[in-house]
């Protein structure tokens, strides 16, 4: 994923879904115009820099764009905090580094000893692209009970969260694929992920795991197509389990500031609930 490639598809991705009337732009009839949303020279005069120094920024061309030229930018193209991140992240990528032969991410054993305690509340810890680097029996059982318990500890079999939405059958089920739920998650996790890779632009291992996921995947491909963003971040997500049934459930992220890249999540439900009664079941098993 070269970052210029990347910048221009984002920007023209945005461009696209504003409509120049949104903008305050007088609409001439859309017979006239050849492409969706707002032209390059439209948006570079809302912006109040010139076409074809906006034109540079979008081929990736004006590595050391200003912080006003950014901003008006974003503000034009109504970005929302993790959006205009992810173009700050595009547009000033972080110096390339030699490339080593990656070590496998691993747990603290403090981190690790924490969501174990955590007994009969479902958690793991997230690697930088969405491995599941441990997890305790409560989030086994809540999300992947079909796979070895074990697999976390071994760096070539870790469950991977958006393989297992796009790639594994329960997975799609769990979220409930006939409700919309598993769109909604769908969607959600490549928007991470487009999140994720404006971090780690020229990581292998992220490099890999969307070709392999863009291979066999339509949906997917589709999805990172659009260029949607996103922190999947804390929300209430239903659950349809094979075992349990159906359950509502509040998953808060953390991130771990000493684990560059690692989260946290951690699923409860409300108390008295028929959800909390479902959990507990879940755990009784």
């Amino acid at each position: 994923m070269e970052t210029h490639a990347e910048l221009g598809a984002f920007l023209r991705s945005r461009r696209a879904l504003l409509r120049p009337e949104d903008a305050g732009l007088p609409a001439y009839g859309r017979s006239r115009r050849r492409v969706p949303g707002l032209r390059r020279e439209e948006l570079a005069q809302l912006a109040g820099v010139s076409a074809g120094y906006y034109t540079r920024l979008e081929q990736g061309q004006s590595p050391n764009a200003s912080d006003s030229v950014l901003d008006a930018v974003a503000r034009v193209l109504r970005l929302d905090d993790d959006e205009r991140a992810h173009l700050y992240s595009l547009a000033r990528p972080r110096p390339k580094t030699p490339r080593r032969e990656a070590e496998p991410e691993r747990v603290r054993p403090g981190v690790r000893n924490m969501i174990r305690s955590f007994a009969d509340v479902p958690a793991l810890v997230l690697g930088r692209f969405g491995d599941i680097l441990d997890w305790n029996r409560a989030a086994h059982a809540l999300l992947a009970g079909h796979l070895d318990i074990g697999s976390p500890d071994r760096p070539g079999d870790r469950p991977n969260i958006a393989r297992l939405v796009f790639l594994d059958p329960r997975t799609r089920e769990l979220y409930g694929a006939s409700d919309g739920g598993w769109a909604r998650k769908a969607r959600a996790t490549v928007a991470d992920l487009r999140l994720i890779a404006g971090r780690f632009p020229d990581d292998p291992g992220l490099t890999g795991l969307v070709g392999e996921l863009t291979a066999a995947s339509v949906e997917f491909a589709e999805l990172w197509a659009a260029h949607s963003v996103g922190d999947c971040g804390t929300g209430t997500r239903t659950y349809h389990h094979p075992k349990a049934g159906t359950m509502t459930l509040m998953v808060e992220f953390m991130a771990l500031p000493n684990d560059e890249g690692q989260r946290v999540a951690v699923y409860g439900a409300e108390p008295g609930s028929a959800s909390e009664a479902a959990l507990l079941r879940l755990l009784a098993t």
